[in-house]
């Protein structure tokens, strides 16, 4: 498994899903070796064109390769282990 890795939260100010989705990313970033880096769409036009309707989601620096909310945390654990092993 690869380690030492970002979890990339596509997220946006005010976003209240944000935070419920926050509850399920944390338990899983030490098991993965993740650190939990969040991105603000309204930052970037492509990523607010790409998200804009469908945040939360979360990746690994793809940002066509996401988990997108609603996930749970079991959910979430089976894309990271089909993506880092």
């Amino acid at each position: 498994m690869k380690e030492g890795g970002e979890l990339i939260l596509y997220t946006t100010l005010g976003c209240s899903l944000c935070e419920k989705a926050k509850k399920e990313i944390w338990p899983l970033l030490a098991r993965f070796d993740l650190r939990l880096h969040a991105v603000d769409i309204a930052d970037d036009a492509y990523l607010l064109e790409r998200f804009q309707s469908i945040i939360p989601a979360v990746g690994l620096g793809d940002p066509e390769d996401v988990c997108l909310w609603p996930f749970d945390r079991l959910q979430l654990q089976t894309w990271l282990i089909q993506r880092l092993g």
